[in-house]
């Protein structure tokens, strides 16, 4: 909002009053509502005791237009228009009757969110002029914030969590207040260049460049609103916490970069080459412009210092940087004084050294000069000292690198703007599972590199990563400054060559240490040994001097912390470390070193860097490790040798082939164990059987707590799989990632035929609001009932609900929403009770055990299929389970036949399917009769604990001639079945299921049921 606009004369003194006439004074007592009020109660032109008609509000609202038009300096709107512009007012004011909400909502929501309230309520008529409905929004805003101040100083506003909104309610109308008294009305010449000018800044700002590459189908200039992406700053906040002691460190703090002028008003950012500084410069100035909010500036100091050296005052600011517009004489002047001006000076670090301290006089005799206004500063982390302006009142800010999520966004809006959507998902797969690949992509520079890159070669990044690393490195060392139109800026003057040769020699000390970082002393010496060798122009030779060019422009290194270097990028240091290795013929070296992970991409990049024969030499020293991890890091460096011996190459081939794609879980456990690297070379599902697709996805599963984004990556190349064992492999490894990104990812887009899904947190259960509904769900340890129903949206569309271990489970009632539930499982909910409440469900099948009360059972007569695993109260089955449910399937498992034994089991005639678990009481005479009273029963299954630890159980069953399948699990191998074999003639199927750790030939149990077929599960 512009107050100026408004007028000089329509301060808080004036338009205050005016606008109280609309609310109801307090009456007596009024200190002692402890309440909100309703703002239909507050207004005085509504209710029994009215003291203005709707006349009167519409009088006021032309009196507070009459106040503006009728001030001093140029008319804010047509005269023409002042009848429908105070009308318009009116409909607003009038709309606070009618708004449902009281007074404290009314101050939470603010004053601009109220204005934008009462908008829509009244509308600007159509064919209002531009300044016309400018004057009536802002007019609506001020309104409003006189109202909310109305409103915070009423005696019976008394809600203490708003005293603090309160005063700055207050303090924002001093600010407006001063400010209007100090401002002149601008005159028209003012306002229209404002206008030019502020679309001249959103049109010339709102594209970024990427410079330093040659490509012929990727554009090089993109949309700003496209390609921008929301980064963190971050900055050590000196503020100690509650309870730290006086030496507490700092606290990290961050923020969205864009907001950094919003938390102050004076910015020194700093960030590495690429990371996004100039392109927040660019986001800044066009926001500003469009919204209105401030008069941007752009400096770009390599610019505006280039000319005869001198850094421009305000009246040169719009020609400094060739903007083709005249400003009207001293208009720069009263933008700065009213403080109404944001400063954006970028790039510290591309002037020479010599003229910063320039820069930083003739910054603070700006401030010193123009109060007020917000300042942004921009430069690379090593051009200026720490705390450089903190004297000054600068907050030191540094972008931080790229997250994950930042990277998909970004390959996604690329793609999108250069209209190439089928290459966006090929490259998220590359960096979601090439672990060298992502470490690059740490900033919008690289990123955008990347996937000009990739899209450039259709869908392929280049044949090996050596392509990509040579293209970043000549961007970033000389390319780049130079068609930015840079020269050079520092006491030395390296080639792209000089740069490259001292830079690996820094790397590979770094690589031989393990290290990723050496303090700046041991660089020196290194570059000192150095430069004898290197061709530098006379007097550059000092390494110092040197090795502060190399921190400033490379791009490549950078000081984390004082005293200490590090590469910007890992990759780059195990790319150049590598390129060092093989021109000095360390190829032994690096095959040392093999059987440790850290070295992994040096030698890739080794074979990349290396001659054919140097090649096939360290492929074979790999192979001949005979180590399956060794052999699968071949395979990798491939990708990197296009000239290498075919017999070599065809021996990593046939050794990788019985590795990948593992063929079993336990090939796949043990191809896991190989580490990360396994991830980029495991293979998408086409050409793979059942069996192998599933294997591939447990070796993934297994590396996601390693490598989460990698596996990730492989994982949901499979998400449309039609298997039913790979799409429960999906479902089931949910925990090893990151909720929300694996919902999203690969959980949303499966099939959902024949899964369950199972949740085991709360943030997997936020996750679960987001996804398509389930129809099947698990819910493992504490979740009350209100928490699952807030997770489900659709709790009618469940029909499998999976309840266990939780405490938190008490009225089985709570779950009567889920209306059309066909199976439940309660287990181990030991406060679970009310089974009868759920009757009015459609349930078929339940699963019970160990909660607090089964006596409900017997009102469950919809059940088919029943399981039951604790103690049954009663003498009989009949007295517990239910006596009218048409029960095909009935396991009764541990303790549940203590009381009851199997005695009234012939009632349910309907039993086609016996289940009797580890029971843990000796079945009678009297229980086998009740079995042998079942006329449809055809399948038994009977827990070899009962032959084992229940004999007598055993030799009292009579002949079942009706059961014709026969399941034993928990075997050991050991087990008789000579008298169950007599007791079960007509036996044509016998499954059985070993325990853990044991294993037999199923042909020991042949002789007991000759002609039968005799299977064994493995567990």
């Amino acid at each position: 909002m512009e107050p100026t606009v408004l007028g000089g004369k329509l301060a808080s003194s004036l338009m205050g009053p005016l606008l109280k006439k609309l609310f109801v004074a307090d009456g007596p007592g009024a200190g002692l509502v402890d309440r909100p009020v309703r703002l239909k109660s507050l207004v005085s032109f509504r209710g029994e005791k009215r003291a203005l008609v709707e006349k009167d509000v519409h009088r006021l609202a032309e009196h507070l237009v009459g106040q503006a038009v009728d001030s001093p300096g140029e008319p804010p709107f047509r005269a023409d228009e002042r009848t429908a512009v105070a009308e318009a007012l009116a409909r607003r004011l009038l709309a606070l009757g009618d708004l449902d909400m009281d007074d404290v909502q009314a101050v939470r929501l603010g004053h601009r969110e109220l204005a934008r309230t009462l908008s829509r309520s009244g509308p600007a008529p159509d064919g209002l002029s531009a300044d016309a409905g400018h004057f009536l929004d802002s007019a609506t805003e001020w309104a409003c914030l006189q109202i909310l101040e109305f409103f915070t100083r009423r005696s019976t506003f008394v809600a203490r969590t708003l005293v603090e909104q309160t005063r700055d309610q207050t303090e924002l109308i001093a600010k407006i207040d001063e400010l209007l008294a100090r401002t002149p009305r601008p005159d028209g010449r003012d306002t229209a260049f404002e206008r030019r000018y502020r679309s001249y800044v959103a049109e010339r700002h709102n594209h970024i460049t990427i410079y330093g590459i040659d490509l012929r189908e990727s554009p090089d200039r993109w949309p700003l609103e496209v390609a921008y992406l929301s980064l963190e700053a971050t900055a050590a906040d000196d503020s100690a916490l509650p309870g730290d002691g006086p030496d507490a460190a700092p606290v990290t703090v961050q923020l969205p970069a864009e907001e950094a002028l919003l938390t102050h008003d004076r910015v020194l950012l700093r960030g590495d080459a690429g990371s996004g500084k100039t392109t927040l410069v660019q986001w800044l100035a066009v926001t500003a412009a469009r919204e209105g909010t401030h008069i941007p500036y752009v400096l770009p100091l390599r610019t505006v210092i280039r000319g005869n050296g001198a850094l421009p005052y305000p009246s040169a600011f719009v020609t400094a940087v060739s903007a083709p517009l005249s400003a009207p004489e001293g208009w720069t002047e009263r933008v700065l004084g009213a403080g109404r001006a944001m400063i954006l000076i970028d790039g510290l670090d591309e002037i020479p050294a010599v003229d910063r301290r320039y820069v930083r006089d003739w910054l603070l005799s700006l401030i010193n000069a123009y109060p007020g206004n917000r300042w942004l500063l921009t430069s690379r982390p090593s051009a200026v000292r720490p705390d450089w302006l903190a004297a000054q009142g600068f907050r030191e800010l540094t972008l931080a690198p790229m997250r994950r999520a930042d990277v998909a966004t970004f390959v996604h809006r690329w793609h999108t703007a250069a209209d190439a959507p089928q290459f966006e998902g090929p490259l998220l797969d590359s960096l979601r599972t090439k672990r060298d690949l992502a470490r690059l992509a740490t900033n919008p520079l690289m990123c955008g590199l990347i996937c000009a890159l990739h899209r450039e070669r259709r869908g392929y990044l280049p044949t090996g990563r050596k392509e990509l690393y040579d293209a970043a490195l000549t961007m970033l060392l000389a390319r780049r400054d130079r068609e930015r139109g840079m020269g050079s800026v520092d006491e030395a003057e390296l080639s792209e060559e000089a740069q490259l040769e001292l830079l690996q020699r820094l790397a590979y000390a770094l690589v031989l240490s393990n290290r990723t970082e050496m303090d700046l002393e041991t660089a020196e010496t290194i570059v000192d040994r150095s430069l004898p060798s290197i061709a530098l122009p006379r007097g550059q030779s000092d390494a110092p001097t040197v090795l502060r060019t190399l921190l400033l422009r490379s791009g490549l290194i950078r000081q984390p912390a004082d005293g200490v270097l590090d590469f910007v990028h890992r990759t780059f240091q195990d790319y150049l470390g590598a390129r060092y290795a093989v021109e000095e013929g360390h190829l032994n070296v690096l095959a040392d070193h093999a059987d440790d992970t850290q070295w992994e991409d040096v030698i890739r990049m080794a074979v990349a860097h290396a001659r054919p024969g140097e090649r096939a030499s360290l492929l074979r020293r790999l192979l001949a490790a005979q180590s399956p991890r060794l052999t699968l890091l071949a395979l990798a460096c491939l990708e990197h040798a296009v000239a290498l011996d075919a017999g070599v190459r065809a021996e990593v081939e046939r050794r990788a082939a019985e590795l990948i794609p593992p063929r079993t879980t336990e090939d796949a456990q043990t191809l896991a164990e190989a580490g990360p690297l396994v991830l980029e070379l495991l293979p998408g599902p086409e050409g793979l059987t059942a069996k192998e697709a599933r294997s591939v996805t447990v070796t993934a599963s297994l590396l996601g707590t390693e490598e989460p984004e990698g596996a990730l990556g492989v994982l949901r190349r499979f998400r449309e799989h039609r298997d039913l064992k790979v799409r429960r492999q999906l479902v089931g490894t949910w925990s090893r990632f990151d909720a929300t990104a694996y919902a999203s990812e690969v959980l949303d887009e499966l099939p959902r035929t024949g899964l369950y899904l199972t949740c085991e947190s709360a943030e997997q259960r936020a996750a679960l609001t987001g996804m398509r509904p389930w129809r099947g769900l698990a819910f493992l340890g504490r979740h009350s009932v209100g928490q699952i129903l807030d997770a489900v949206p659709e709790p009618g569309a469940v029909t499998l609900l999976d309840l266990r271990d939780n405490p938190l489970l008490t009225d089985l009632g709570d779950l009567l929403p889920f209306g059309s539930l066909h199976d439940l499982l309660l287990a181990r909910c030991p406060a679970a009770h009310g089974l009868k409440r759920l009757a009015e469900l459609p349930l078929a099948e339940l699963i019970c055990g160990q909660i607090a009360d089964v006596t409900g059972l017997k009102s469950l007569g919809s059940l088919v299929r029943l399981t039951v695993e604790q103690e049954l109260p009663g003498d009989s089955l009949g007295e517990v389970l239910p006596v009218d449910a048409a029960l095909e399937f009935l396991f009764l498992g541990r303790n549940s036949t203590n009381r009851t034994g199997l005695r009234g089991l012939q009632h349910w005639t309907s039993l086609t399917e016996l289940s009797l678990g580890p029971l843990t009481a000796e079945l009678t005479t009297a229980d086998w009769q009740a079995v042998a009273g079942l006329p449809g029963l055809r399948t038994l299954h009977l827990n070899a604990r009962i032959l084992r630890e229940l004999p007598l159980s055993v030799e009292r069953m009579p002949k079942l001639s009706g059961v014709e399948v026969l399941r034993v699990p928990g075997l050991l191998g050991t087990e008789d079945f000579s008298v169950l074999a007599h007791r079960l003639p007509a036996v044509r199927s016998v499954i059985l299921q070993n325990m853990p750790g044991h294993a037999f030939p199923t042909s020991r149990f042949a002789e007991y049921f000759p002609g039968a077929d005799i299977s064994l599960v493995k567990r």
